[in-house]
């Protein structure tokens, strides 16, 4: 073999060490942003940290809050799941109390409201009371 050949394959070891170096590092990165989305896959999000600690009404005023109010209550949900994540609240939140929060940082959200008189024994709601004494 002549020193031209020689170093021909030195040459092609070389860039042959040098690629498959690249292909396990490609595969080594590969695996880590695989391990990482798993991982995201796995934490809650903020909004099923927040529903798993709601009580009586809480989905109803958070539902009617996002309707409402998109962005504005998908930055209070986030700040309320790092509240709830970190500790620094540890009660369930009602309707009344998640909707105190809303209306403390001036959102208005407007829920719909029934209210329900005794006639004969029975609940009727106000409105049917009403139009019926009217056609009476």
């Amino acid at each position: 073999m002549s020193d031209e050949d020689k170093d021909l394959e030195r040459l092609k070891a070389k860039r042959l060490a040098e690629m498959r170096n690249n292909i396990s590092s490609q595969r080594h990165q590969e695996k880590i942003t695989e391990s990482q989305k798993e991982e995201q896959d796995k934490k809650p999000s903020p909004r099923e940290i927040i529903v798993k600690r709601l009580g009586y009404r809480g989905m109803e005023v958070l539902q009617n809050a996002e309707y409402q109010f998109p962005r504005e209550t998908q930055i209070i949900v986030l700040k309320l799941s790092e509240l709830i994540s970190s500790g620094e609240i540890k009660e369930t939140l009602d309707g009344g109390n998640l909707l105190a929060l809303f209306r403390a940082v001036g959102l208005n959200v407007r829920m719909k409201t029934k209210i329900n008189v005794e006639k004969d024994g029975k609940f009727v709601s106000l409105s049917d009371k009403l139009g019926k004494l009217s056609t009476e």
